[in-house]
């Protein structure tokens, strides 16, 4: 398409829109809507996440509206896919129902919006006017509760984030039974300064017997043993 075929009938830059929903009544729906503007053409369409991946980048278009929810997978995946290869690409999510999670996932793929389908048609067209030009079509107030999300997900992912490097090594030998001495001959320390050590490591993380500690060892070990057969 040459940049003279790329304007409309006002002069203005069309916008290229690809869309993704598995349901073909909405996809219709709103290709019809959206294609009635002077200034947004329809590119493509797919109804699965891999049909999605697989055209997405043949028809480039300046933005995509997701269906979060699909049949093979989710429109996040597929906004986080085709990002690393069109860094550009605005993605729009859309969903037919107020869900944290496909925020909170669609947000951390990358997204530049996402809107329900219960949108009026013409803000829906405003929102891929919006995210075209660059700029993000996010709720304030649903914004604002996915980074207390994201906050809560670090703080849960890292609960020894206060202790030293040396503290989080004799945790781990906690969670092996080694006593205070043992400890002090691995690391080459005097059993005092354990002692010291493990004092410290109680007074962060809030406890006050051993046993808890080992406990939270084993379980953080559990978590990372898992962690690591599952990107396997």
């Amino acid at each position: 398409m040459t940049g003279s075929d790329d304007q409309n009938a006002r002069g203005t830059r069309t916008i290229r829109v690809f869309l993704l929903d598995d349901h073909e009544v909405v996809r219709r729906g709103v290709a019809a809507l959206l294609s009635a503007e002077d200034d947004i053409e329809i590119v493509g369409e797919a109804g699965t996440a891999e049909h999605a991946l697989a055209r997405i980048p043949a028809a480039r278009p300046d933005v995509a509206v997701l269906d979060v929810r699909l049949p093979d997978g989710d429109g996040a995946e597929v906004c986080r896919e085709i990002r690393s290869q069109m860094p550009e690409l605005a993605c729009l999510m859309l969903t037919s129902f107020d869900d944290e999670d496909a925020l909170f996932e669609a947000v951390m793929a990358g997204a530049a919006g996402y809107v329900l389908k219960q949108i009026h048609g013409s803000d829906l067209v405003g929102a891929v006017r919006t995210v075209a030009s660059g700029q993000s079509l996010l709720d304030p107030r649903s914004t604002a509760r996915m980074l207390q999300r994201i906050r809560a997900r670090q703080e849960k992912q890292d609960p020894l984030k206060d202790l030293t490097d040396q503290e989080r090594h004799i945790l781990e030998l906690i969670g092996e039974g080694l006593t205070n001495r043992q400890i002090g001959e691995r690391l080459f320390l005097a059993e005092k300064t354990v002692k010291n050590y493990i004092s410290s490591i109680f007074t962060k993380l809030g406890m006050s017997r051993r046993t808890q500690a080992a406990a939270l060892a084993a379980q953080l070990k559990a978590d990372t043993d898992k962690n690591h057969r599952h990107h396997r």
